[in-house]
């Protein structure tokens, strides 16, 4: 168990050294590959360690230490990784689902001059994930924190070339930079207080401190989750971020990044719940987002960008089931909707991949017909990302809305936001599948796919043309190494919600209770449950129901809101406003200091500091003569000079 996690922890590392190292003396597919089975080991590594812990009659958590990494006074910090129920089931989900993406990337990238670089930063993003789940301290936590932010720096800005991207990797990293400072400074305060930043002592500590320093810490905490997690206010990066590539924005998505701030709320638990102010504001905090993020994606034309919202409001659930106590809730929601989201975003790959780079859902219209294989298992993570039973949303969306029923009037407002999120779901979700999968092949799909090609059999053989790293042409909706992926997904994204059913069968909650135990007023009735279910079921199957109506049918209109629509479509002026509050004004000082204290002052003086510079360099160097007689004479007067002051003052 213990050796499983270390190997879990560190193989994707081996994978990015081993790529570096290589550099150009390994091909561009090699390098795809070592990444791919460097993951795949690590992923080999958590089912070892979640078996081994499975065997186990104590699960509380086992702490291996390889050793002291820093030590000041009674401060000390060890290298070690946690073994628990909480950390084996991010590594699997981490490796597993991370495996998935990086094998799909073999195919999407391929004929890419920088394939090299690109799995490196894969590799290193996989192992950062791993260091913030498996971290065996705080500090190791912010570690893997840090690591994760400079990743998805790296991957976001990858297509360097493109000024957006550059743009959209510097949001993404000064944004996550915010939240890091506040996480650090709750550090701050409980190693003041407890001279340690181990799990066990900080959490023991947070129960002895003022309400207002818990309450303080908590919000620290808050703050670097909500910045991880593109929660508001700090959410205006992740849809830029989709200018990476495609299984980039899966791996953010689903398996690394955004989750982490569920996992710092659950992990941090204790102290979340001797600041329950703050827990209960997480929750207001993802219950607004999942709101914000549902209607701005209903104006989305972008492929990604509207997949990007879900995930927004989708965390929103998270943030809402761990905020009010649900902690297995949330964790399983996070589980089931890394495998429905990165399905989505490999879908919108593969059709991203088969129209050269178009992303534009007004102009896909009909590819379902040519990509019949892509066009079903979109579906499958579109029926689960909406959360219609048997698929996996359903099992895991529905209980974090009725945990929020018990905790009195603001409950009900959590829960109404619940509904009313799924309801959006349904709009936004098949706003995007009408648009893009049912109906004629569009003129863009008709010219990808063989202009005369009006069904998944005319033409040429039904499938879209690929050039490959030769310039020959191939045919069908993608390399193996995409579509056994997005199969494989597609069956989880149907399947892996059935392992948890409240209140008859509950192994999620079961298998996180040593470390994460639900609060009991987030624990409903069974009839709540089944009330909250049905109701969040139809509102979601509602919005479908609208979609089709107006997207499918085209029978329906959308009555014209121009100043609606103006807000939807600049994201609340959420931009604007930063820019309004922080980037004019930063640009402003900065030109005024530029103009009236660098021009004015520094680059004048410049010269005359460099000429009195030389001229002091010119007098001491008359001194340096060389001739021992004149260093003995400095030496004599000087120790003269000593001597003179020691008596005067004696």
């Amino acid at each position: 168990m213990i050796a499983a996690s270390w190997l879990c922890l560190f193989a994707p590392l081996a994978g990015t050294i081993l790529i570096l190292l290589g550099g150009t003396r390994i091909s561009r597919v090699a390098a795809g590959w070592i990444s791919t089975v460097s993951v795949f080991v690590a992923f080999a590594g958590a089912v070892g360690a979640f078996v081994g812990l499975h065997g186990e009659s104590n699960r509380a958590g086992t702490i291996s230490t390889a050793w002291t990494w820093l030590q000041s006074g009674s401060f000390k910090v060890e290298l070690s990784v946690l073994i628990d129920p909480l950390s084996t089931m991010m590594m699997l989900i981490v490796s597993g689902v991370g495996a998935l993406i990086v094998l799909y990337s073999i195919g999407y990238m391929d004929g890419d001059d920088e394939e090299r670089r690109y799995f490196a930063y894969m590799s290193l993003f996989v192992f950062s994930m791993l260091m913030l789940v498996e971290g065996g301290n705080l500090l190791l936590l912010l570690v893997g924190w840090g690591l994760v932010g400079l990743s998805s720096y790296l991957l976001i800005g990858f297509w360097h070339e493109r000024p957006s991207a550059i743009r959209a990797a510097k949001k993404a990293f000064v944004m996550n930079a915010f939240g890091d400072a506040t996480m650090a400074l709750a550090f701050f305060v409980l190693i003041a207080h407890s001279g340690s930043l181990a799990f066990s002592t900080s959490f023991a500590t947070a129960g002895q401190l003022s309400q207002t320093t818990v309450d303080l810490v908590a919000l620290g905490l808050l703050g670097g989750a909500a910045a991880k997690s593109a929660q508001i206010p700090l959410q205006t990066w992740l849809p830029d971020a989709m200018e990476g590539p495609t299984p980039v924005s899966a791996l953010i998505h689903a398996a690394t990044m955004v989750t982490a701030g569920v996992y710092l709320i659950a992990r941090t638990y204790p102290i979340f719940e001797q600041a329950r102010t703050i827990e209960l504001i997480a929750a207001g905090t993802g219950a607004l987002t999942l709101l914000v993020a549902g209607l701005i994606a209903l104006v989305q034309t972008d492929i990604k960008r509207v997949i990007a919202y879900s995930t927004m409001s989708q965390i929103g659930y998270m943030f809402l089931g761990a905020g009010v106590g649900g902690y297995a809730n949330g964790m399983f929601h996070l589980m089931t909707h890394a495998f429905f989201k990165a399905l989505l975003f490999m879908g919108a790959g593969l059709v991203i991949h088969a129209l050269a780079d178009e992303q534009d859902i007004r102009k896909m219209r009909g590819i379902g017909a040519l990509m019949p294989f892509t066009k079903w298992c979109f579906l499958a993570g579109a029926l689960a990302l909406v959360g219609v039973p048997p698929f996996s949303g359903f099992f895991s969306k529905d209980p974090i809305v009725a945990s929020t029923i018990n905790l009195g009037w603001y409950g009900w407002v959590f829960w109404a936001c619940g509904v009313v999120g799924a309801f959006l779901t349904g709009v936004y979700t098949f706003r995007l599948w009408f648009l893009v999968f049912p109906g004629e092949p569009s003129e863009l799909v008709r010219r990808h796919f063989g202009r005369h090609s009006t069904t998944a059999t005319d033409g040429l053989d039904g499938g879209p043309l690929h050039a490959d790293g030769q310039g020959t042409q191939r045919h069908g909706e993608g390399p193996w190494t995409m579509l056994v992926p997005v199969g494989v997904l597609a069956v989880l994204a149907t399947f892996g919600g059935w392992i948890q059913f409240p209140p008859h069968w509950e192994y999620v909650t079961n298998w996180l209770r040593p470390v994460a135990p639900t609060l009991a007023v987030a624990v409903p009735t069974s009839t709540q449950e089944s009330v909250t279910s049905v109701v969040v079921v139809l509102a979601g199957l509602a919005g479908i129901a609208l979609a089709w109506a107006i997207y499918g049918t085209e029978r329906v209109s959308v009555p014209g809101v121009p100043g609606l629509r103006r807000l939807l479509e600049h994201k609340f002026y959420f931009d604007e406003l930063y820019d309004a509050l922080f980037y004019r004004p930063a640009a402003a000082v900065s030109s005024l200091a530029r103009r009236d204290f660098e021009e004015q002052v520094v680059l004048p003086t410049g010269p005359d500091l460099g000429q009195t510079a030389l001229d002091a360099g010119g007098l001491v160097r008359r001194l340096q003569t060389g001739l021992l007689r004149t260093y003995v004479l400095f030496l004599a007067g000087g120790a003269a000079v000593i001597g003179l002051v020691f008596l005067v003052t004696r």
